[in-house]
């Protein structure tokens, strides 16, 4: 354990050679991971040097940390909140559109920011070799701390520090690139006969491929892109594709039985993005007292659920076309008319699109 902390705080410590920033003199990148999280890990029979895996959930506001075991099999150790995400559920295309990405991204240590404005940082990669070959466009897509997003998923900073310390020791314990999958929501039966109408879901089904594939092996994918989608373990064993089929069919006909039994195809509308609801319940019973959190009024109401037609051809993935009726009419709520409320804010040093 002593060599593997050790490995870690050189390897942290060249990273900060690199580079600057207003918190250059901070230590905060080399705190240690805490006592409970390292007791949970042996639990679970892994350490601080094993591989790890992230899952994020933007409905959810909730992103999942995954440990590596002997057996070379990922089993989750922990579940952290989301203080903040940006945008509207369906992957980001364009910089400045405040989108979270949504796919399947490669953090590597020179990913990590020790001197990030935000506390804390590591870049998720964004754009990937799927994003470039659409032309897809943004840069400095992270995870960080001070819940403050404009395009980014952020979290504490008691959160972020954490996180960032098992990322740091799984890159000492010899990781080279850590997978970090991104998700609407959890790739339920539920979820997806709920969203089976949204402009986004061709894109979001060719999602739950890899996560099919990751739920039966709890193995890390292989990703690439093809064709203008994401492509899984090409040339994998026969056993695996099997297994994987079959999960899928069995995920289709219980969508399939939701549809007939009256489950609505519904959208959700976000004013801009969201947060978990431990958070949310906070602000609503105490103030705020999470900091400067990004465009707070934004998150007062929640999403809006905005009726789909219940069958019918389904929109292109990617495209947004505006919400018309009731939910288009709804009147401005705090903070000036609607033009007003996008507005960036200069009050918070909200990361995203290159500006951290």
């Amino acid at each position: 354990m002593l060599k593997t902390t050790t490995l870690g705080l050189a390897l942290l410590l060249a990273l900060s050679a690199c580079q600057d920033g207003q918190y250059a003199a901070s230590t905060r990148h080399l705190a240690p991971i805490p006592p409970a999280t390292l007791a949970l890990m042996s639990t679970k029979g892994v350490s601080a040097a094993d591989p790890i895996l992230m899952r994020a959930y933007k409905k959810e506001s909730e992103i999942e940390l995954w440990k590596r075991g002997a057996d070379g099999r990922y089993a989750l150790l922990k579940t952290y909140p989301m203080c903040r995400w940006s945008g509207q559920l369906g992957p980001k295309t364009r910089e400045g559109d405040r989108q979270a990405p949504e796919g399947f991204y490669a953090v590597t240590p020179a990913s990590l920011n020790p001197n990030s404005s935000l506390y804390l940082s590591f870049d998720l990669g964004y754009p990937n070799e799927y994003d470039r070959s659409l032309g897809r466009t943004g840069a400095h897509l992270m995870v960080h701390g001070s819940c403050s997003s404009r395009g980014c998923f952020a979290m504490t900073d008691e959160a972020i520090s954490e996180l960032y310390a098992v990322v740091r020791e799984a890159f000492a314990g010899g990781q080279r690139a850590v997978q970090f999958q991104s998700y609407p929501f959890r790739m339920t039966p539920e979820n997806l006969a709920r969203h089976r109408q949204d402009p986004n879901v061709a894109f979001w089904r060719n999602l739950k491929e890899g996560s099919d594939r990751f739920e039966v092996t709890w193995a890390e994918p292989v990703v690439g892109a093809a064709g203008g989608r994401y492509v899984f373990d090409a040339g994998g064993d026969e056993a695996t594709a099997g297994a994987v089929a079959r999960k899928q069919a069995d995920d289709e006909r219980q969508v399939a039985a939701l549809v007939a039994s009256g489950t609505p195809a519904v959208r959700l509308v976000y004013e801009d993005g969201g947060q978990h609801r431990a958070f949310r319940e906070t602000m609503m019973a105490m103030g705020n007292g999470l900091g400067e959190v990004s465009r707070p009024e934004a998150l007062a109401a929640g999403p809006r659920e905005v009726a789909m037609p219940a069958s019918g051809p389904v929109a292109l993935a990617g495209q947004r076309e505006p919400v018309r009726g009731a939910a288009a009419r709804k009147p401005p709520g705090p903070g000036g008319t609607e033009a007003e409320r996008q507005r960036p804010r200069k009050t918070f040093a909200a990361a995203g699109d290159g500006r951290e």
